[in-house]
């Protein structure tokens, strides 16, 4: 069969065209558009400032046009890390429950195809639309760096990019899926997306709030040993890390600042000695390994449970 007449594909064409021509896609794309456009121009009139003689990162020029500011706005990979999850969610918070309401759900499962098709498609649609808005933003950032600063990328720092792109997109597409979960839950599209907002604002704003509080209770005492103090600072990390932003931030920002050669506590036996230099890129993903399984994890969690929460859903004509 051919692939563009497969009754899947048709699906993942509808759902793009879809969003593609939706207003709060429209408004979306505007609002980071904006945002990356304004992060772009504060990281370029920074720029002379940024690059220092004895920086370790100082030969990645194309790299700090995503992490540094001027202090007017946040770096590109701070506004990424706050607008994906609303991009995700918006993709998603009503994929299902809004087909059920209008009656049209159980008419698309009348069709001869299969019942999977329809949860795989959206997800697939909304992860197409997501992935080439990231690259193109990426490519867009890229492109004025290299009309302003005159200097191509080096391979490694292209490479690096990508691979900061492929996390952004795996970051979302946990909101994502966490969104379409809502949506096959909850009947009332207005609900799912209250939902998806307050998981969202709860570990944005309070989570580390919390964790701080925590923090503060179960300090250890001035005289504690240096395993106590170790101990103690693993222990508060983990769970800082159970935040899906967490992970997002550690991992992007030792891929976009090779200098970083560690995201836990050191001793100072493991910090003497060592050379203040870049690390390559594998040993970079080496680092954050634990971080990429984490968001990989996630996302896929969410999937397989909006997947079984949707095939044994029961659909009944309105």
């Amino acid at each position: 069969m051919n692939k563009t007449t497969h009754p899947f594909w048709v699906i993942v064409n509808k759902e793009i065209s879809d969003h593609v021509k939706s207003w709060r896609f429209i408004i979306l794309i505007a609002i980071i558009l904006f945002t990356c456009m304004g992060s772009l121009y504060t990281a370029l009139s920074s720029f002379h400032t940024a690059v220092k003689p004895n920086d370790p990162d100082g030969s990645f020029f194309f790299l700090k046009l995503f992490t540094i500011s001027d202090g007017t706005l946040p770096p590109f990979i701070v506004f990424i890390s706050f607008l994906g999850p609303l991009l995700g969610i918006a993709l998603g918070f009503d994929a299902v429950n809004s087909e059920q309401n209008r009656g049209t759900l159980s008419r698309i499962m009348s069709q001869p195809i299969h019942r999977d098709y329809l949860i795989n498609a959206k997800f697939v649609a909304a992860l197409v639309v997501v992935s080439v808005m990231l690259f193109a933003l990426g490519f867009l950032v890229m492109g004025f760096g290299l009309i302003e600063i005159g200097i191509p990328p080096t391979a490694e720092e292209f490479l690096r990019i990508m691979a900061f792109i492929v996390v952004s997109i795996f970051y979302v597409a946990f909101w994502l899926n966490l969104a379409i979960l809502f949506s096959v839950q909850f009947r009332q599209a207005a609900t799912s997306a209250l939902a998806c907002i307050a998981i969202w604002l709860f570990f944005s704003v309070f989570y580390n709030m919390i964790i701080h509080l925590v923090g503060k209770a179960i300090a250890p005492p001035e005289t504690a040993s240096m395993q106590q103090i170790m101990s103690y600072q693993k222990f508060m990390m983990g769970l800082l890390r159970l935040a899906p932003s967490e992970l997002f931030s550690e991992a992007t920002s030792t891929l976009l600042m090779p200098s970083v050669r560690s995201l836990g506590p050191l001793t100072m036996e493991q910090v003497s000695g060592a050379i203040p230099s870049p690390l390559p890129l594998g040993q970079s993903l080496m680092v954050v390994w634990p971080q990429l399984t984490g968001l990989v994890a996630a996302t896929v969690v969410c999937f397989a449970l909006s997947y079984v929460s949707f095939m044994r859903r029961e659909i009944r004509p309105r």
